[in-house]
């Protein structure tokens, strides 16, 4: 479903760890993500206590990261990693999210949703 840096596995891996020092349960990393509007779905990361009914759950060394149903088709395919430069440091994901035709990301689709919804009319984002 989806790929993690081995970079973004070890960062993980240290914030679940100081996570769990501090008493914290913790059962992997939640990945979520909203299909947005024109600037693309808006991707989410939190630390998942447990897991939920119909989670999709991927295993990478030892860091397991999670994916609730509603969510799965939007982080198919996505690549996870972690940069750090001088200027900023985080978590990136990367998603494989084809726009909706009419050349707006709003409603945003899985390449294969998009094909099935052709002539799928605006969006309400002012754009057309």
């Amino acid at each position: 479903m989806l790929t993690l840096t081995d970079t973004a596995r070890g960062k993980l891996e240290q914030v679940i760890a100081q996570q769990l020092e501090h008493g914290s349960k913790v059962y992997g990393l939640r990945l979520s993500a909203d299909p947005g509007c024109c600037s693309g779905p808006q991707f989410g990361m939190s630390l998942a206590e447990q897991v939920e009914e119909g989670d999709w759950v991927g295993e990478f060394g030892g860091v397991r990261v999670l994916v609730d149903p509603a969510s799965a088709p939007l982080l198919e395919g996505a690549h996870i990693d972690y940069i750090e430069t001088l200027e900023r440091s985080g978590f990136t994901i990367q998603a494989q999210v084809a726009p909706r035709a009419g050349g707006c990301a709003c409603h945003s689709e899985t390449e294969g949703e998009a094909q099935a919804a052709e002539g799928g009319g605006g969006c309400g984002c002012g754009g057309h």
